[in-house]
């Protein structure tokens, strides 16, 4: 069993969609970040266990989501309908490949499905982290992708500290500095179902950059 990490604020309607594609053997955690529209109920009424994250905030979920999860692999990925879950048996195949040479993460590159899927406001502030990224880590991502997989225990290991925005770049700095493979994998992205908090606005975009840039700033003095 593969444990699935499913941040969650405000995405009733997305639900049932995402739940409906979560393939066997992959287990659900929708982590309700203090939904206000009924989202742990639809989430429970679909089968997913929920976890409760009162705290508001994007890592805030991701840890909380860690910290209920049993499985020895955990996947994260977003519960807006913009990533289907269909691709994760994917994404968990490449990170057994790298586990071969001790610790891995594998990221989800975003590939447009769609026309709308990725804003061009939001696809240049990811543009421009992940060169930030590339050039204080020695990667050479294209993208900081939200679906994810990796060894429950490893993250845990990697005491990962912010609980906002920053907290995926967080992961893949720290990730690199401690000497793991890391991987990429192309994977479809959809327009997401309702709006978005991140990439549907300016102003969203703005305060994850933000926050990032924050983290890449407190992990690379």
């Amino acid at each position: 069993m593969i444990d699935v990490i499913l941040p969650c604020l405000n995405e009733a309607e997305a639900l049932p969609w995402v739940l409906s594609r979560m393939p066997a053997g992959f287990r659900p955690l929708v982590v309700d970040n203090a939904s206000t529209d009924g989202s742990a109920r639809v989430a429970a009424d679909h089968g997913a266990e929920v976890v409760p994250a009162p705290t508001r905030g994007f890592g805030a979920a991701c840890h909380r989501g860690l910290l209920a999860a049993t499985a020895e692999v955990v996947c994260v990925m977003d519960a807006d309908a913009s990533m289907d879950p269909a691709e994760l048996p994917r994404v968990v195949a490449e990170l057994d490949r790298l586990q071969a040479g001790g610790p891995a993460l594998v990221l989800g590159r975003r590939r447009p499905a769609a026309r709308g899927a990725w804003p061009p406001h939001a696809r240049l502030g990811n543009a421009v982290l992940a060169r930030s990224l590339n050039r204080r880590a020695g990667t050479r991502l294209h993208d900081l992708g939200p679906m994810r997989a990796a060894r429950r225990a490893d993250l845990l290991a990697l005491d990962l500290a912010d609980r906002r925005f920053g907290y995926p770049l967080e992961m893949v700095l720290r990730a690199a500095r401690a000497g793991w493979r890391i991987g990429e994998l192309d994977v479809a992205y959809l327009p997401r179902t309702g709006r978005s908090k991140v990439t549907g606005t300016v102003g969203g975009t703005v305060r994850a950059v933000r926050d990032m840039r924050r983290v890449l700033a407190e992990v690379s003095s």
